[in-house]
């Protein structure tokens, strides 16, 4: 009888690094089932696609041949529902398979909030390959966009509208763009970048109902503020939840997420969940529970391979990172800081006069420990800061040997003097 294989729902940047990492240490059967798309893409350059940088075939970062080569089985298909105690998923079609085991890796979808008209015609989030493609068939009938939501993928979409030509209005309910995460004076800074784009910056405005023509297609949104705003398309980025609600009659355990332990393991011995799906019922101090970003994914993805090739090993992420882009503005993060100082912490924040370049960095006031760093049209080395942050360096040290970060290219100003300064003077 032959092997009954590894089986991975979703094949996203989680799912394949597990299939990768699987297939590095072992020979064990691996299938892999998307409803989405029968190739792994890089979902991160979607916008690049759409704003013409990028042709749809450059998003696969594998050749066609590299799955039969190394003895990855594709399904493009959807799963029904799944059987624990037969060890056996359903698809849609009809067909059933057995698994030895089973990684869950199915991400995140958009959040929705009961909005009037919420299901209306051009009214989308933009997640997946199929949202980008909706996009691209209301496209030439937009004039006017509407945009919910003041997250990371609302900037993207605002700015690959914009590249269109298409007029953009973003509702953002918060009193400053992404004051939940970035400081004051950073999201003044985005702020103000995106109203010199021609972004037509809502602050401290919600949606509040979403207009239908008579064909069922969106025409307008009514905001918290009674404002109507005349509309062609109407795009929904407040936030994304895991992707779990196909999982609602199934024996696995869910919370907001699906609940793994330390391992990435659900309650069934026999099935893991990774990436945004997956829910750590005991996070890692200052992790949260849910943390869809493409890094956690990849490394839980590199986690739950180990285990499954007879290395167990814990889900141990590190110091947090993530990185993003607002139009011109790259920005990155490592460690904690914090949007609002905290008690025993100081913060100290430069920015270059009359430019949108930055770099904040959180110490321990009792100690001076580097506890993180913000990053905003600098480029800094992974690496460097990863290390500062694993050595508890101060942040005289930090500042005294800054240089060694500096990822920009060749020939572009620096500002290490500029920095050390700044930090005497507040001192």
């Amino acid at each position: 009888m032959s092997e009954k294989p590894t089986i991975i729902i979703g094949n996203g940047i989680a799912g394949i690094t597990a299939a990768r990492n699987i297939r590095k240490n072992s020979n064990q059967p691996v299938i892999i089932i998307s409803k989405e798309s029968q190739y792994f893409f890089s979902r991160t350059a979607l916008m690049y696609v759409y704003m013409g940088h990028m042709q749809w075939s450059h998003l696969e970062p594998y050749e066609s041949s590299f799955w039969k080569k190394n003895n990855l089985q594709l399904c493009h298909g959807e799963v029904s529902h799944i059987d624990p105690e037969k060890k056996c998923i359903h698809l849609k079609n009809g067909d059933a398979l057995d698994y030895n085991t089973l990684i869950i890796a199915t991400g995140s979808v958009p959040n929705r909030f009961g909005w009037k008209g919420e299901n209306l015609k051009a009214v989308q989030g933009l997640y997946s390959k199929q949202d980008l493609e909706t996009l691209e068939q209301w496209t030439p009938t937009i004039q006017n966009a509407v945009i919910v939501g003041g997250g990371l993928i609302g900037i993207e979409l605002a700015e690959m509208l914009h590249s269109r030509g298409i007029s953009v209005t973003f509702l953002v309910r918060e009193s400053s763009f992404w004051n939940n995460v970035l400081p004051k004076e950073e999201s003044q800074m985005i702020n103000q970048h995106i109203l010199d784009h021609g972004i037509d910056l809502r602050l401290n405005t919600e949606l509040k109902e979403i207009e239908s023509d008579a064909q069922g297609r969106a025409k307008g949104v009514i905001s918290s503020t009674g404002e109507h705003l005349d509309c062609q398309w109407v795009g929904l980025t407040a936030g994304v939840r895991p992707n779990i609600d196909w999982l609602q009659h199934s024996k696995i355990k869910t919370n907001r997420g699906i609940l793994v332990d330390e391992f990435l393991q659900t309650e069934d011995n026999d099935i893991y969940a990774i990436g945004d799906c997956a829910e750590l019922k005991n996070p890692p101090p200052g992790r949260r529970p849910i943390e869809a970003v493409w890094y956690t994914g990849r490394m839980m993805g590199e986690t739950v391979a180990q285990t499954l090739s007879g290395n167990p090993k814990k889900y141990t992420p590190g110091h947090w990172f993530n990185s993003a882009k607002f139009f011109d503005i790259e920005y990155q993060t490592y460690g904690q800081v914090n949007p609002i100082v905290k008690e025993d912490e100081g913060q100290f924040y430069w920015q270059k006069e009359g430019e949108n370049k930055a770099i904040r960095l959180a110490y321990r006031k009792s100690t001076l420990q580097l506890l993180g760093i913000n990053a905003m049209g600098i480029r800094l080395r992974h690496e460097i800061c990863d290390q500062w942050l694993n050595q508890e360096a101060t942040i005289s040290q930090v500042i005294a040997d800054f240089a060694q970060a500096n990822f920009d290219p060749e020939f572009f100003p620096t500002y290490e003097l500029e920095i050390q300064k700044a930090w005497q003077e507040q001192l």
